[in-house]
C-alpha cells in the first residue's frame, strides 16, 4: 500500500485511490483519524487541541503537523469559557492599559470578562508552550497584540476552534487573520510635515525594527513627505532600533554627535523620543530651542514630560474595542468584513517642537 493510500485509509477514504485526489475536504477530518495517522490515542489529540500537559514534545509537534496538513478545524464551541484573552508579547504597560480598557468595555456588555497572557512570561513546564496555557483556559476568543502574533499560534488556535484577531500586527500577516491597526503612513506624513512647516530642513529619523510593518510605514512616510518638499532624506540621519528608551538615547546620541547635526528628530515611538530627550541633555542641547523632537503613540507620560511631547496619537482604546467586536463576531459564527480595519492617527502638537535655531 502506498503512503498516500495508507493515509487515505487512516482518514476513512477508499483504498486504492490517489491520496490527494480523494482526501476529505479540509476541515472535515476527525480527531480519531488524526490520532490514527499520528499513532496516538484520540484523547492525546484532544490534549494537544486543548493545550493540556503530559505530552512529549515530539508527539505534540507530530500531531500539530498533521492538524495543519489536513486543515483540521474543531467546530464545537460549547465548552468555551466566557472570557476573551488579550495576548501580549512582553506586557508593555504604557499600551496595555488602554487596549485592555477598550476590550473590556465591549465584552462586559456581552456578559464576558477579559484576561491577559504575556507570551514572554515565565516559561511553562517541559513539553508545553505559553500558547498551550492560553488554550487550556478555553477562551471564547483571543486578541493577539503587536508582536504576540506568530504563525504557530494562529495554527494552534485555528485548529482548536478559537477565534483570533490580531491588533496592530508588527509584521505582514501570513494568514487571512482579521486584524486591527492604525494609519501609520498618514501619521508619519503628518509628523514630518509639521517639522517641515516649522522650517526644519535637516531632519533625523529613528525608526523601529526594520521587520515591523509599522516601522517601515512610518519611515517611508517621512521620506515621502521630505522628498515632496524637495528635502531628500539623508541616509546618514536614519537609525533603526528597538521601541525602547535606551535605544532612543543611544541612537539620538549618535545623530547629535556629528558636526552637522539635525535640528529635529522624528522617533518611532514615544519611548525612543524620551531617550532622545536624554541624549539632548547629555549633549548640552535644549528641547525645543536647540532640537525639536516628535514621538509616536501618545502614551500617557508624553503629556507629563518636560517639555510635553509632540507626538502622533494612536487610539489604543478604540483599537481594543474594534478587535473585541471582531473576535466576538467570529465567536458567533459571523463573517468579519472587512477583515482589516485601520483607525485614524492624529498629530498632537505640544511643546517639544519649534522653529529651528538660527545658525
Amino acid at each position: 500500500m502506498t503512503d498516500a493510500n495508507a493515509q487515505g485509509k487512516a482518514l476513512g477514504q477508499p483504498e486504492g485511490t490517489p491520496g490527494k485526489g480523494v482526501r476529505r475536504p479540509r476541515g472535515s477530518v476527525t480527531v480519531a483519524a488524526i490520532a490514527r495517522l499520528a499513532g496516538v490515542s484520540p484523547p492525546t489529540v484532544s490534549k494537544v487541541l486543548n493545550g493540556r500537559s503530559g505530552i512529549a514534545v515530539d508527539t505534540r509537534e507530530r500531531v500539530e503537523a498533521l492538524l495543519r496538513e489536513h486543515g483540521y478545524r474543531r467546530t464545537d464551541a460549547t465548552s468555551a469559557m466566557p472570557i476573551v484573552e488579550v495576548a501580549f508579547s512582553g506586557l508593555d504597560s504604557h499600551l496595555a492599559v488602554e487596549i485592555m480598557r477598550g476590550v473590556e468595555g465591549v465584552v462586559r456588555d456581552r456578559g464576558l470578562t477579559v484576561g491577559f497572557t504575556d507570551l514572554q512570561g515565565r516559561a511553562p513546564r517541559a513539553g508545553r508552550r505559553t500558547a498551550d496555557l492560553l488554550l487550556s483556559r478555553r477562551p471564547t476568543g483571543v486578541i493577539a497584540v503587536h508582536s504576540a502574533y506568530r504563525g504557530q499560534y494562529y495554527q494552534q488556535l485555528t485548529a482548536s476552534g478559537v477565534p483570533l484577531v490580531v491588533l496592530d500586527p508588527t509584521g505582514e500577516p501570513v494568514h487571512d487573520t482579521p486584524s486591527v491597526g492604525t494609519t501609520n503612513w498618514s501619521g508619519g506624513i503628518a509628523a514630518a510635515r509639521h517639522l517641515i512647516d516649522l522650517g526644519h530642513r535637516r531632519i533625523g529619523v529613528i525608526t523601529g525594527p526594520a521587520q515591523f510593518m509599522c516601522s517601515r510605514a512610518r519611515l517611508e512616510a517621512a521620506r515621502a513627505a521630505l522628498e515632496t518638499a524637495g528635502l531628500p532624506l539623508d541616509p546618514a540621519l536614519v537609525r533603526s532600533g528597538l521601541f525602547e528608551f535606551a535605544d532612543g538615547a543611544q541612537l539620538g546620541g549618535e545623530l547629535l554627535a556629528g558636526p552637522d547635526r539635525p535640528t529635529a528628530i522624528l522617533c518611532g515611538d514615544d519611548l525612543q523620543a524620551l531617550g532622545v530627550y536624554e541624549a539632548a541633555r547629555r549633549a548640552g542641547l535644549r528641547v525645543p530651542e536647540d532640537l525639536s523632537v516628535v514621538g509616536f503613540d501618545d502614551v500617557e507620560v508624553a503629556r507629563w514630560c518636560g517639555p510635553p511631547l509632540t507626538t502622533v496619537r494612536q487610539p489604543f482604546a478604540g483599537m481594543g474595542r474594534a478587535a473585541a467586536e471582531m473576535v466576538l463576531q467570529l465567536a458567533t459564527g459571523q463573517p468579519v468584513e472587512p477583515s482589516r480595519v485601520e483607525l485614524a492617527t492624529s498629530l498632537v502638537i505640544r511643546e517639544s517642537t519649534a522653529p529651528p535655531p538660527r545658525r
